[in-house]
């Protein structure tokens, strides 16, 4: 695991660029905290840019709201939010697993990037740590991936 952010992108200045954001309601204060920072840096990286919000009941219903923003292709990049605790069963890994693969699928499948921040940890302390705190924010990668992969996309599809 990375305790580092990865460098900022350059700044995305004029070109129009969509970022959805899907975000579970599970786990709400640690949710927030991954879409207020991500948020945040998206619109300091793509001032221009829109960025709209839609709440999934919790982490298993990401992928069905994902894949409906996917199938519009209007998104330069999705972001999926949430946050799966570990519990005493293995119900949250199965759960991550399945949110992770269905996200790569639809990412495939529609060619629309989608940047999976839906994370599982195993305890408060972690989630604390990369949900609300600066250091390793999860929120702060999702967006500057969203940023990079929608400029990798766009050089791509220009040649």
């Amino acid at each position: 695991m990375s305790t580092l952010l990865p460098p900022r992108p350059r700044q995305i200045i004029g070109s129009k660029r969509y970022f959805p954001i899907v975000a579970s309601q599970f786990n709400p204060e640690y949710v927030q905290g991954l879409v207020n920072h991500a948020t945040e840096e998206l619109r300091a990286l793509a001032p221009s840019a829109t960025v709209t919000l839609h709440q999934a009941p919790g982490a298993f219903e990401i992928p069905v709201v994902v894949r409906e923003i996917a199938r519009q292709r209007k998104a330069h990049a999705i972001l999926a939010i949430g946050v799966i605790l570990k519990g005493s069963t293995t119900h949250a890994e199965h759960l991550s697993h399945s949110v992770t693969n269905a996200l790569q699928q639809i990412a495939i499948e529609y060619g629309v990037p989608v940047i999976n921040a839906v994370l599982s940890v195993e305890n408060e302390e972690q989630a604390h740590e990369r949900c609300l705190g600066k250091r390793i924010n999860r929120g702060i990668e999702a967006a500057r991936a969203a940023v990079q992969i929608s400029s990798v996309m766009d050089e791509l599809r220009a040649n």
